[in-house]
């Protein structure tokens, strides 16, 4: 045992006790179990549906009579009217699907004290072992590992028993999905599937899984849609599933090429090679951080005991093992040349899972890579760059169908086909600021790295598309001199008159400034001169400005609202974006005690991302004390399943990342060429260290500290720099080397 690992005494009993593996494309929930163990089964594109595009021709019509309705002040009408002709046909998106699920068959009981399962985070592989009683009173010890390799790209699992010839199980496959079971040999199965179609939109992809045994001893047959193993001494297993996914717009791939390619390359691998190239490409990720903020016997314990017991405050190592956990789920499930991690990573079991298990793009999507940068896991965020490039197109048409404008636009959802449209209802989807938000994501992303060129570069055009439409849909607020979003809504909360809708909430103005402040950014660097920078400049003067209502909060509508709506504790804390995850409010400024003020208001607890957002908004404060309260309240059951799965309720891997990131903003934070060490440091962790953090500026971070000090600090840079370091009113200033490691000393 070490303490980069999850462990249990028993096998899982729900599919949240299972333990997560993946490559980015394939995923696999392991259960463990003795008698029956279940391998739980997706691919990244298996989807409902297809290629589709949801606009309305009734929505450009009805806008103006929208508009004009929130602007008079008549907000309920204006949200019936939108909700008849607004939305997106159809009204909901596709969902994320399960593949099936592998079964093995063993027919033993363990003996009780003897069953062990664990998720080893830092080889990537799921292990479980046990000792089953044989005929006449013998005992036989069984093992079995399981990984999914990012090298090979399939799924691997090896059964081993104690005693030559004491191996016997069955193998067969299930499937939720239309399709069937194939006639093959006795060492294979195949399934081949159709996916569904929902909403409107026919199912248009194509799918195959295949699984491939190797025996050592013993025998195998086919009998019927089963593998039988019998009296062998070990059994290896690989999996694989393809679909006939290409990109958004293009199902005309061959799952059955792309099978027998795969299968064909690993044929003559042996198990070892398998697992070590796994475990090789694994830690060539993994290994880059290391975080240790103290350990106490409690960390000996299970993994669902530590997460029981956690409020007590005397498992710091729990809090370590989260962010590795977050780190490992997000190796896992994002990766270059994947799609990006949805509401629940690559791991679904359900046909119809919660909101669809897609991307949400007022606060999830995005908080799903809040993780990636800080945790030195840049290549993870290469997917949602991708969508977001995607986006340029279908969004392109969206925004001239619903509003007459140029550039792009995302509303609160996207899915596979990424689809743009306001979906689900006015009152949730009617906000056209979600690609702003995307790329004000996308540019911060760029500062991480240090801004290089050929990012940068990257970067303008999806940029320029997303500006362009904000420009066009920007209204002038009647008797001022402001520009407002209208219609649009502050996410998923409903204001004091009877509805969402509104105009110029907070949370669009913020997003808009980080928008045009990052085209600016960016065509300045590349010393672009579009015309547009002079629109963007003047049009940003006219955005309305923060402000604190009589309550001394953060107005999160240009109206005095907050302390009036029918959800005073909402999950929600859009109007805090300012505070976090950007840095339009600085600590220890008027506003920032204001949004402190509305955090106060609207309490600590939420749901499991809502707990998740808290923790950095505390730690961007400088109240790690309070900060490690709100993590105490997401690493408790009713926030943290047994495998340490984030509980929205139900299961939303977004908590995950987004607590994982507090925990690290708490640590070290940066902003304007300057790196801050310990700002939110609790009481509860005087002495610890993390090494290979980055921050802003392609900046790596190695920092221990004592006593609630820093005891020594190194710095890597990418590029030559000025940089000044800050801890608690100390301050120095140093110029890093390119590719050089620097030591300093606070003084």
């Amino acid at each position: 045992m070490h303490d980069n690992e999850l462990w249990y005494r028993a096998p899982a009993r729900e599919w949240t006790d299972a333990l997560p593996l993946g490559n980015g494309r394939l995923g696999a929930m392991v259960f463990g179990g003795v008698g029956r163990e279940e391998l739980q089964l997706n691919e990244s594109t298996l989807w409902s549906g297809g290629p589709y595009q949801p606009t309305n021709p009734d929505a450009l019509p009805n806008l103006a009579a929208v508009r004009e309705l929130i602007l008079a002040g008549r907000y309920a009408e204006a949200e019936a009217l939108a909700n008849q002709h607004s939305m997106a046909v159809p009204l909901l998106q596709m969902s994320y699907q399960p593949a099936g699920s592998l079964f093995l068959d063993f027919g033993h009981e363990a003996v009780a004290g003897s069953y062990r399962r664990s998720l080893d985070l830092d080889t990537a592989i799921a292990r479980s072992s046990y000792v089953a009683r044989g005929m006449g009173g013998a005992d036989r010890s069984y093992e079995r590992e399981a990984f999914v390799s990012a090298d090979d790209d399939v799924l691997v699992t090896r059964v081993t028993g104690s005693r030559p010839g004491t191996l016997s199980f069955d193998i067969w496959l299930d499937s939720p999905q239309l399709g069937a079971i194939v006639p093959g040999e006795p060492t294979a199965i195949s399934f081949a599937g159709q996916n569904f179609g929902t909403h409107g939109v026919a199912g248009q992809l194509t799918f195959g899984i295949g699984v491939d045994l190797r025996i050592e001893g013993g025998s195998n047959e086919r009998r019927g849609n089963r593998l039988v193993v019998r009296d062998a001494d070990a059994a290896v297993i690989i999996v694989d599933i393809a679909t006939s996914f290409r990109r958004f717009d293009d199902v005309s791939g061959d799952p059955a090429t792309l099978l027998a390619a795969r299968r064909s390359a690993v044929a003559g691998k042996s198990y070892a090679d398998l697992r070590a190239a796994h475990i090789a490409e694994h830690q060539r990720l993994f290994h880059r951080l290391s975080i240790d903020l103290g350990r106490t016997p409690a960390a000996d314990l299970p993994t669902d005991e530590r997460i029981a017991n956690f409020a007590m405050g005397d498992d710091p190592a729990l809090a370590a093992l989260y962010v590795q956990y977050g780190r490992y789920l997000m190796i896992a499930s994002s990766r270059p040349g994947t799609q990006p991690a949805t509401l629940q990573g690559i791991w679904n079991k359900e046909t119809q899972p919660p909101w669809g298990s897609k991307y949400t793009a007022n606060i999830n999507l995005q908080m799903n890579y809040w993780l990636p940068d800080a945790a030195n896991l840049a290549e993870c965020f290469e997917p949602l760059l991708s969508l977001a490039e995607d986006l340029t197109v279908t969004g392109a048409e969206m925004a001239r169908a619903h509003y007459d404008a140029r550039g792009w636009v995302l509303h609160h959802n996207t899915d596979l086909w990424r689809a743009t449209g306001p979906v689900d209802g006015a009152q949730w989807g009617l906000w056209p600021t979600g690609g702003a938000w995307l790329c004000a994501q996308l540019w911060d992303h760029a500062e991480f790295a240090g801004r290089p060129e050929v990012l940068v570069r990257r970067l303008l055009s999806v940029l320029e598309g997303a500006t362009r439409f904000i420009l066009d849909i920007l209204q002038p607020l009647p008797g001022t001199n402001h520009l407002v979003t209208v219609p649009s809504l502050s996410p998923e909360n409903v204001h004091p008159h009877g509805a969402a809708l509104c105009g110029g909430p907070t949370m669009d103005n913020q997003l808009i400034r980080d928008l045009f402040d990052a085209y600016l950014a960016a065509t300045s660097q590349l010393g672009e001169t579009d015309p547009m920078r002079d629109e963007v400049a003047a049009a940003r003067e006219r955005l309305v400005p923060h402000r604190i209502g009589t309550a001394g909060q953060l107005q999160e509508w240009m109206e005095d609202w907050d302390m009036d709506v029918p959800e005073i504790h909402h999950r929600h804390v859009s109007h805090l974006y300012g505070l976090y995850p950007s840095q339009q409010i600085e600590p220890g400024t008027a506003l920032a005690a204001a949004a402190q003020r509305s955090l106060e208001i609207r309490g600590d607890d939420a749901t499991g991302w809502g707990i998740g957002w808290r923790i950095n908004l505390w730690a961007r404060l400088g109240d790690g004390n309070h900060a490690h309260d709100v993590l105490a309240l997401l690493l408790n059951p009713d926030r943290s399943y047994a495998n340490l799965f984030d509980a929205h309720p139900p299961f939303q891997i977004d908590g995950n990342f987004g607590g994982a990131a507090g925990i690290l903003e708490m640590l070290v934070q940066s902003r304007n060429g300057e790196i801050i060490l310990l700002p939110a440091l609790p009481d509860l962790w005087p002495e610890g260290a993390v090494c290979g953090m980055r921050v802003r500026g392609g900046i790596e971070v190695d920092l221990k500290w004592s006593g609630g000090r820093s005891a020594s600090i190194g710095l890597r840079s990418e590029t030559t720099q000025h940089v000044v370091v800050r801890e608690a009113g100390r301050r120095v200033a140093i110029v890093l080397q390119a590719g050089m490691s620097t030591e300093i000393a606070m003084r």
